[in-house]
């Protein structure tokens, strides 16, 4: 469990490089800008304060305009309230934020039916312009009676929109619960309802505001002075601590007094909870400088990770995983840094481990089948076989402690299907695998890369690639689950015959493999129900521990996969973020491009 803590202001009176200086000084590692009155900013303003704040490890976020609400319904006005949310974002992502805040609105007498109404199609209208950006928008609790949003409405909408997230402002929840906040059980019961209602990966860390205020029937009145208020700050990172809950804290008090109260007693209760456990030892070997590193103590023959939500047994931790000295408890470690990032790429589908007992030099073997010493709190997906003439109970990853026990089962490869659960039958992606034959380079791998780019951008669909991990390219084609398999493998194939007749001489979809040497295989097939490929940040067997990672276009020709490992993915996640968000918004279908290709739409 990590807290980030901050404040919600603005530069004044200092030039930007300085005024960050003075909160990395005074232990901040978070900073909300607050745009709470318009845009004082340009877009070369914020991307060289994004670029100052990300060289000092400074985690940005931005609260949008008060105004930028989604429940107006006067055509005359949610135009400016929706574009100022669109905007928003868009300077967070010239910023490196991560979210940005808005408040959902106010219910102007209407039903919560009709405002939730309203605010989904807010949402729905504004997709298109901000799905690729990479910028969560957090909805943030509302602090009145007579205002919508509170936890159950947020819900509501992140449940239909992966880029939303809940935002709990606890004075506001405080205020509308009559001043309930006071004590760790009061926190437990609101964590117990997010973690019931969001899935875990959107809670990962939980973006919150705090500070004190005074309230009446109505709700919020206003900010107070830190001290005044009945609402402990320490409850909220004690609570979070005991469910292996991640946590920015953004302070909004008033006064700079209180800002550092407020951060002495979060420090204080943070501390408290990291109190070192007797007999601990670290998971990983200490070859890698992971975020939040975890430990270990010795338990009936194994280990148990501390600070978990979840009964984790860990084995053989010190094994040799890597021809190049990394061990299985770098494996685990890195699955659960990563798990912030990996998760949204995960939830509702089901997955095949690729195991590797004996580490990535050793036998392996594909497991699709729940083994059944699997945790008890693993939920798992049954999917029908025509195979075995029954369903596959296939195991799932919801958390942060269900990828470290894919890991401690030597599954170094995770494979997800593409498509969720609740559509098993329609994925959410198309997927072009480009394999590199015997003889064939990376520069013939980049070129044919760039020919599915021309192939897509002419057919109006978007497509994000990242690397195999290994030697390929695969590019991901986001799509609403509207299509069967069979409809999106055919739509792949026939771009890539496209392709090899373009350029007979580097690409291929020879299925007799000594007739690809030299060539890349474009692999159609992939594009199967039942079929996975190894995940985006996923780990692949291989020296180094090379991992499968996003690329913008332009970077394809620049960059190659080596340079992406356990090791090296942390810089450039702290740079750019996650690359292949994007891919989760879906927003495509494939009617117009088949158009095109002369194929049915019908299969």
């Amino acid at each position: 469990m990590s807290v980030a803590f901050g404040i919600s202001t603005l530069p004044a009176g200092a030039e930007d490089a300085v005024f960050l200086d003075r909160l990395i000084e005074q232990g901040h590692t978070a900073l909300e800008l607050a745009f709470t009155k318009g845009f004082p900013w340009k877009e070369d303003r914020c991307t060289s304060f994004g670029r100052l704040a990300a060289e000092r490890g400074l985690n940005l976020s931005v609260h949008a305009p008060y105004f930028a609400m989604l429940t107006l319904d006067d055509p005359a006005r949610y135009q400016k309230t929706r574009a100022a949310v669109e905007h928003t974002m868009k300077l967070a992502r010239r910023l490196g934020a991560s979210v940005v805040v808005v408040h959902p609105g106010h219910d102007r007498e209407r039903s919560s039916e009709e405002l939730l109404t309203t605010a989904l199609e807010a949402l729905e209208s504004i997709e298109p312009k901000i799905r690729d950006l990479g910028v969560s928008l957090g909805l943030e609790t509302t602090g009145t009676t007579n205002a919508f949003g509170n936890l159950g409405d947020i819900a509501l909408m992140a449940a239909e929109f992966s880029w939303v997230r809940p935002v709990v402002d606890w004075a506001h929840v405080h205020a509308t619960t009559d001043g309930r906040l006071t004590d760790l059980d009061a926190v437990r019961s609101v964590y117990a309802f997010l973690l019931d209602q969001f899935p875990a990966w959107k809670l990962q860390p939980l973006h919150t505001h705090y500070s004190h205020n005074s309230f009446g029937p109505g709700g919020e009145i206003k900010h107070i002075p830190y001290g005044e208020g009945s609402n402990p700050v320490e409850p909220v990172v004690e609570a979070a601590a005991e469910l292996d809950l991640d946590l920015t804290i953004v302070s909004e008090s008033r006064d700079y007094s209180s800002h550092a109260a407020v951060w002495a007693d979060v420090e204080s209760a943070a501390a408290s909870t990291r109190q070192t456990v007797p007999g601990a030892r670290p998971l990983a070997s200490g070859a890698i400088a992971f975020p939040e590193p975890l430990a270990i103590v010795a338990e009936a023959g194994g280990y148990r990770a501390t600070r978990l939500r979840r009964s984790l047994r860990i084995t053989n931790p010190d094994k040799p995983f890597f021809p190049d000295g990394y061990t299985k408890g770098d494996l685990i470690q890195y699955y659960a840094s990563i798990a912030p990032v990996l998760l949204p790429h995960l939830a509702g589908r089901a997955i095949v481990m690729a195991r590797f007992p004996d580490g990535a030099e050793g036998d392996f073997f594909y497991e699709k089948q729940a083994p059944s010493h699997k945790p008890d709190w693993m939920p798992v997906a049954p999917i029908h076989s025509d195979v075995r003439g029954g369903a596959i109970e296939f195991c799932t990853a919801p958390d942060r402690p269900s990828l470290m026990w894919f890991a401690n089962m030597g599954c170094i490869e995770i494979h997800p299907w593409l498509s969720r659960t609740e559509t098993v039958g329609q994925p959410d992606f198309a997927i072009f695998d480009l394999d590199p034959a015997d003889g064939a380079g990376w520069e013939q791998v980049v070129d044919t890369a760039a020919h599915i780019k021309v192939a897509l951008d002419n057919l109006g669909l978007r497509g994000y690639p990242k690397t195999s991990g290994a030697t390929g390219i695969h590019v991901y084609v986001p799509l609403d689950p509207v299509h069967t398999y069979a409809r999106v493998r055919r739509f792949v194939e026939a771009v890539g015959r496209l392709i090899v007749a373009a350029d007979p001489a580097n690409v291929t979809m020879e299925w007799d493999i000594p007739a690809r040497a030299g060539k890349v295989f474009v692999d159609h097939n992939q594009n199967v129900g039942g079929k996975t490929i190894a995940s985006v940040y996923a780990v692949r067997p291989l020296p180094g521990a090379p991992v499968s990672t996003p690329l913008t276009w332009d970077e394809v020709a620049e960059l190659t996969p080596d340079l992406f490992t356990i090791e090296t993915i942390w810089d450039r996640l702290d740079h750019a973020g996650d690359r292949f968000a994007p891919v989760l918004a879906g927003g495509q279908a494939l009617d117009d491009a088949e158009q095109a290709l002369g194929l049915e739409s019908a299969l």
